[in-house]
């Protein structure tokens, strides 16, 4: 996927929202503070492998499953930024 989106928007639209829950009610349930998983819906936080585990513990697929949508997503964001040039290290 060239740019797929951030973990916490799939929280946001596919959990939260299907579930009809507020982001105080999901933050309770998972022992979170309301701010901090606020910050992640809004893209503002990655998604730690803590809140990773709460959301398996929760039910909510596995832990592998939130770190690797992260990932994917922060590898995304860094390919399109500028990166200085550097020099390969083993014979093309």
């Amino acid at each position: 996927m060239l740019n797929p989106v951030h973990p916490g928007e799939v929280i946001r639209e596919d959990v939260l929202e299907e579930l009809g829950l507020s982001v105080k009610d999901a933050a309770e349930r998972l022992g979170v503070s309301r701010v901090a998983l606020s910050r992640v819906l809004n893209a503002r936080a990655r998604i730690s492998p803590e809140l990773a585990l709460r959301l398996e513990d929760a039910g909510v697929g596995s832990a592998k499953l939130w770190l690797d949508m992260q990932t994917a997503y922060d590898l995304a964001q860094r390919r399109n930024e500028v990166r200085p040039k550097v020099e390969r290290l083993a014979a093309a």
